[in-house]
């Protein structure tokens, strides 16, 4: 599929800004998850900027897409999408993380706009919207739901009784993007618990499995587009990632998986980002 420079630049550029929203919401000497953010930052631009149908003006839509933010712990970048596309404003995000604020670590349906879901209990995202798919194929909604989820929340049991049920009910409306930067909150992937051939896995659970460069955006859209022809299957697209992507001291580091910046560091950050 071929998409016009203009497209890709933009969304780019996009991806970028919501990377500098991450870091301007966590700002100097508090901690906050930076790593998996910036990681994740391409596929969620290519989501809420390009692919999915939603109205910020009416978040309840009735045949709007879902998304699902099953690694909750990076809220910080779906707040800065949400803010961006007009759900609330972006001043909102600085005051991320305060006390009875709208915005916590966690993604809150109840008090946030365009939330689906409260995810970062880690594995469950990927069953609740299974849930969501079945629902909408009942009710003769031709909506899709995206769930992304960690890599090392592949460590869960219960996301693969999800991917057995999806394969099982054949729920082509459900698109699984596994954020691959093969690091998880205390080390890499294959030091705590390898999850071996990902690839393989997935296959062998019958979904359609499409792997890409998750900072290469004509990949990603280019996998996004593909999952609407697949009839009878589920889609999993595999992102191979960078942890902290964007900035160069946090690329492959683990210690920002929830991080803290100091003075100098956040100048850096943003200097890298504008």
């Amino acid at each position: 599929m071929k998409y016009s420079k203009e497209l890709i630049d933009e969304l780019n550029v996009k991806a970028k800004k919501l990377r500098r929203y991450v870091i301007e919401s966590v700002g100097v000497g508090m901690a906050g998850h930076m790593g998996g953010s910036n990681s994740s930052a391409d596929i969620v631009t290519a989501l809420y900027f390009y692919k999915m149908k939603y109205d910020p003006k009416n978040p309840k839509l009735v045949d709007r897409d879902r998304f699902l933010l099953s690694k909750g712990h990076v809220g910080i970048l779906q707040y800065s999408a949400l803010a961006d596309a007009g759900f609330f404003p972006v001043e909102d995000l600085k005051k991320t993380k305060d006390l009875g604020f709208h915005l916590q670590g966690h993604p809150d349906f109840i008090k946030t706009p365009g939330i689906e879901a409260g995810t970062g209990s880690l594995g469950q995202g990927l069953s609740i919207g299974l849930g969501m798919a079945l629902g909408l194929k009942l009710d003769d909604i031709k909506s899709k739901v995206y769930v992304l989820v960690g890599d090392g929340e592949l460590n869960e049991g219960q996301i693969w009784e999800a991917a057995m049920a999806a394969s099982n009910f054949k729920s082509d409306n459900l698109v699984a993007i596994v954020d691959h930067n093969k690091m998880q909150a205390t080390g890499k992937l294959v030091d705590k618990m390898n999850p071996g051939d990902i690839v393989a896995k997935w296959k062998s659970f019958d979904w359609n499995v499409i792997e890409i460069d998750g900072h290469n955006m004509e990949e990603i859209l280019t996998a996004l587009d593909k999952a609407d022809e697949v009839k009878d299957k589920p889609t999993v697209i595999i992102a191979n990632t960078i942890k902290g992507k964007g900035i160069s001291f946090m690329e492959n580091v683990v210690s920002f998986h929830n991080g803290m910046l100091n003075e100098q560091t956040y100048a850096q950050a943003i200097k890298e980002l504008s």
